[in-house]
């Protein structure tokens, strides 16, 4: 987390209480637009014109949009942004970690949009900008994707329902967002050209086999193998290119930790080590990962590492948004060579 000087912090706490008062004052918006997002009601009287935008996942979906020049700050990227974006990216105000709720704050922003849920964990602390009712008093409105629906506000990844993990959410989302945001054409555009590059790679994998892959996470909670279980979006992305998640069945939360033990077991024919975070991250940095799981010899006689079926991958490439297309074009490429080029 940033240290932030206690001249900048108290001048920021005198901003947040005159921006308080000045909301109180003003009362409460008349709403002319109000859509539901995880079982909030989202209103706003006209467009956002002051975005922030949190994790990877929404600030590509808000450079996607058109609205990159209203992102009054973006904050912890996972990897560079899909090249279309970054040129838009590199002019924006960055936090390299998550920015305290103060500081969010003293940017005046009227929506702060997210693409995880642990940003609203909870209210005031070091870790997150606060609950959504409490940005909601203060005239900021907020937005989860929806495949990463807590159960109620404040709740993370235990509380995800697995049925809810589609890229039918994800349009959902860019629907309800392009209303909010005064872009409901953009939106569309990006839908349909998602829905046609899927239904592309679906049409040439469709009686193809089906092998199964894992996507891991080294280095993660002290050591230990983590991977993508059945809730995270990884699985969509992977069912979609013609494979099966190995850690499907898995269902308590997105990520696992496992066992060595538990994961020879399971032997999967491809697996992808997913790297992160970093905003200058590139596959190419995650190669020393996959020679650490080619060189180790407790893995030697999985089907992947025999066949040399370890790849690097990002851990940006499986958050829902609007990577889905690319998405599943890279792992179909990866598990179907012979078909998707």
């Amino acid at each position: 987390m940033a240290v932030v000087p206690k001249a900048v912090l108290a001048a920021v706490l005198l901003s947040l209480i005159a921006a308080c008062g000045a909301a109180a004052e003003a009362g409460p918006r008349a709403a002319s637009t109000t859509v539901k997002n995880c079982g909030l009601d989202i209103g706003v009287d006209g467009p956002p014109e002051r975005v922030f935008a949190a994790y990877q996942p929404a600030v590509e979906l808000a450079h996607a949009l058109g609205i990159s020049d209203r992102l009054v700050g973006t904050a912890y990227l996972d990897a560079q942004v899909l090249p279309p974006y970054a040129e838009a990216q590199r002019d924006r105000k960055y936090y390299k970690n998550l920015p305290s709720r103060e500081e969010l704050l003293s940017l005046n922003p009227d929506f702060v949009l997210s693409g995880f849920n642990d940003v609203f964990s909870s209210a005031g602390s070091d870790s997150s900008f606060g609950t959504r009712g409490s940005l909601a008093q203060l005239g900021v409105q907020t937005w989860i994707f929806s495949p990463l629906c807590p159960t109620a506000d404040g709740k993370g990844d235990e509380a995800i329902d697995p049925s809810t993990v589609s890229m039918d959410n994800v349009y959902a989302d860019l629907r309800d967002l392009g209303r909010l945001f005064g872009v409901s054409d953009r939106a569309e555009q990006v839908i349909a050209d998602q829905q046609a590059r899927i239904a592309a790679v679906q049409a040439k994998v469709q009686n193809a086999p089906r092998p199964t892959v894992a996507i891991l996470r080294p280095g993660l909670e002290g050591g230990g193998m983590t991977v993508s279980a059945g809730p995270d979006f990884g699985s969509v992305l992977i069912r979609q290119a013609g494979g099966v998640n190995a850690f499907a069945g898995l269902t308590s939360k997105r990520n696992v930790k496992l066992s060595v033990e538990q994961f020879i077991r399971t032997d999967p024919d491809y697996i992808l080590v997913s790297g992160c975070c970093d905003a200058s991250l590139t596959e190419a940095q995650v190669q020393p990962e996959v020679q650490k799981i080619l060189g180790n010899p407790a893995l030697a006689n999985l089907k992947a590492v025999r066949n040399k079926r370890v790849v690097p991958w990002l851990f940006a490439h499986h958050s829902a948004g609007v990577r889905g297309a690319s998405s599943t074009e890279l792992i179909a490429k990866i598990i179907h060579p012979d078909l998707v080029k």
